[in-house]
């Protein structure tokens, strides 16, 4: 029978609050034991034998998933994986883009990411120094890999709005990636080129119509963003704006919850490259 919280509370800790194990209470204690497998071993009062009765008990809850707080990130990255996992890497470059390259350890996939390449294997995907790509940037290159199909950009550009089924999105892009960019380079234009250039984005202001600065960065060989800037008016009470744009193919290889993450990441790597005063 598992372990709840108030068990292991009532039955197995001293109760006394003494706060040894690091914790204020044996309540809040019982509760990082329970959902974030904390060992029961970390409360210096509990004896031996209790310690062999019931940590045993609580490591078969917890490999069972039971009461544990769940990890999004493994989860959505075992979901990804296993969607990708069908895939036949040989098929990538025709797809989505980059090289195969064959290893000792197997076919890799070599793929230009923003203005780094990474190393994809169905087991995890690497940069070239070896280090391990984030989990949720895996989940969105795996999802990518499972749903990139090959039609090629056109170039012709369509805001968030303008793409079906994202009106639940579009508040979300505005508080997590145009406001953020807003506050950070609002009046600030050769500073955000400058964070521009840094994530290999190309300038492209003078093609492109009306806006006072404009950048096109290729985050992934088929999946183009262009990001528009256009300056404020402080005397007149207008804010700068930035806005991102999209190929007209783009949910031919992302879907809308891809799009959303490339769309922050983008933001969050800019606001990180931005030069310091």
């Amino acid at each position: 029978m598992a372990l709840s919280v108030v068990d292991l509370y009532s039955r197995v800790l001293p109760r006394t609050n003494c706060g040894d194990c690091g914790y204020p209470t044996c309540i809040a204690f019982a509760s990082m034991v329970v959902s974030k497998k904390l060992p029961l071993s970390l409360c210096p009062h509990l004896s031996a034998d209790t310690l062999a009765r019931y940590q045993p008990e609580l490591d078969d809850q917890h490999a069972a998933g039971k009461w544990t707080e769940r990890d999004l990130a493994a989860d959505a990255l075992a979901w990804a994986r296993e969607r990708a996992a069908s895939m036949d890497l040989a098929d990538m470059p025709a797809r989505i883009g980059g090289e195969l390259t064959d290893t000792s350890d197997g076919p890799v996939l070599v793929l230009p990411y923003f203005n780094e390449v990474i190393h994809v294997r169905h087991g995890g995907i690497r940069r070239t120094d070896g280090s391990q790509l984030g989990r949720w940037e895996q989940v969105f290159i795996f999802n990518h890999m499972a749903q990139g199909g090959s039609i090629a950009p056109t170039g012709q550009w369509k805001s968030l709005q303008e793409i079906p089924n994202t009106v639940s999105k579009i508040k979300s892009m505005r508080a997590h990636v145009e406001v953020p960019l807003r506050e950070h380079f609002g009046g600030r234009q050769a500073e955000l080129a400058a964070a521009a250039l840094c994530m290999g984005g190309t300038d492209v202001t003078a093609v492109t119509e009306s806006a006072d600065l404009a950048f096109r960065f290729q985050p992934l060989p088929q999946v183009p963003v262009l990001l528009m800037y256009w300056e404020g008016d402080r005397d007149g009470g207008f804010d700068a704006e930035i806005k991102l744009a999209f190929d007209e193919t783009i949910t031919a290889h992302l879907d809308i919850e891809s799009i959303l993450f490339l769309s922050e990441h983008l933001a969050q790597s800019l606001i990180a490259a931005k030069s310091p005063q």
